[in-house]
């Protein structure tokens, strides 16, 4: 078993972005993934929110953890709280994560090169046209 929780401290956000391969971003939220019997890091998500759309920029296992069910659960509880804070649209960096994960939890890559998801009811129990695609 595992949980997700708030990274709420700077320094905490700056070490797990060191574990998981990537670049701390300051003024971003962030949510830790941990095995919930020891505490280790499994994974991180980096993300914002402004205005219409919310930007997940990592969303990155701990470097050596391959989990896909895990991280999937970790992406979608992150655009779960973007759509809950009224932003129903979201953007990920190209590298944010692997493209199936990016693909699997509701994106597609765009003209621009940009993934792009509506998640307008994809939250609400009905999932609204949103198939999981693993």
């Amino acid at each position: 078993m595992f949980k997700i929780t708030p990274i709420n401290d700077t320094e905490l956000q700056k070490k797990y972005s060191t574990e998981c391969g990537t670049d701390y971003r300051e003024g971003f939220f962030a949510y830790a993934m941990t095995d919930a019997d020891s505490g280790q890091l499994m994974g991180m998500a980096q993300f914002e929110i402004d205005g219409e759309y919310g930007y997940i920029s990592d969303l990155r296992p701990k470097v050596g953890y391959s989990d896909f069910e895990a991280m999937f659960i970790l992406g979608r509880a992150t655009m779960n709280f973007i759509d809950l804070c009224g932003s129903h649209k979201c953007r990920a960096a190209i590298d944010a994560a692997d493209e199936r994960l990016l693909k699997s939890i509701g994106f597609k890559l765009n003209e621009s090169r940009v993934y792009e998801c509506d998640m307008t009811g994809m939250f609400d129990g009905h999932c609204d046209g949103h198939p999981v695609k693993l």
